[in-house]
């Protein structure tokens, strides 16, 4: 999915887009590389995650409140980079998550046997009912909001000169808490924490190599 929905276009961002509001994207034309992302359940067993509402209330750190998009965001449940050949890396515009059953897994991984199960992302005064189920993928796809890196430094980043890198993907990522976060919810061999217990944490980066041209 990632190597075949990926462009690299310009587009105006207006004053009141939650990518200038939240992701630092400053008001005007930027030139940007967007991408499609798909995670899928390949696991034997449901990804139960429930209403945000309800985590959100009992702060176990799962999800924070997003004034613009007028709803909850998963936190840590993906790290986006664009690595360059020296090591520097660029961050992406995406802020949150949803997790919801948007389409059936692709073969050869492990194929729905039953009708989606989590379709509500849920709002400030709607409840949702967010997971994955076994066999299907959580998508999101490039004209989404935050699905994109900005190439010419309109995101406080430096610019990205032309050439070749590679576009790194990482679900439920390694992380450590800040000062003031819940303890941490699950470790993996190594001691680093992540959000949503998994049977194999070393399935979870997807890699792509991307030529940005000139402009």
């Amino acid at each position: 999915m990632l190597q075949q929905q990926w462009l690299i276009r310009s587009e105006t961002f207006a004053t009141n887009d939650c990518a200038a509001q939240e992701g630092g994207v400053s008001p005007g034309v930027h030139r940007v590389v967007r991408f499609t992302v798909g995670t899928a359940n390949i696991g034997d067993a449901d990804l139960v995650v429930g209403d945000p509402k309800k985590h959100y209330a009992a702060n176990d750190g799962l999800f924070e409140l997003a004034s613009c998009h007028g709803h909850y965001h998963f936190r840590h449940y993906a790290k986006y980079e664009l690595v360059a050949s020296d090591g520097r890396v660029w961050r992406a515009a995406k802020q949150g998550f949803c997790m919801i059953d948007t389409d059936p897994n692709v073969a050869p991984y492990a194929l729905p046997d039953r009708p989606a199960i989590f379709t509500r992302c849920g709002s400030k005064t709607s409840p949702g009912y967010q997971g994955i189920s076994r066999g299907w993928t959580d998508t999101y796809g490039y004209l989404l909001q935050g699905q994109f890196f900005v190439l010419d430094g309109g995101d406080g980043q430096p610019p990205v000169p032309a050439g070749t890198y590679t576009l790194r993907i990482s679900v439920n990522p390694p992380f450590m808490p800040a000062a003031g976060d819940p303890p941490c919810p699950n470790r993996d061999a190594a001691g680093f924490c992540h959000q949503l217990k998994e049977s194999n944490y070393n399935n979870n980066i997807a890699q792509l190599t991307v030529n940005v041209p000139a402009p």
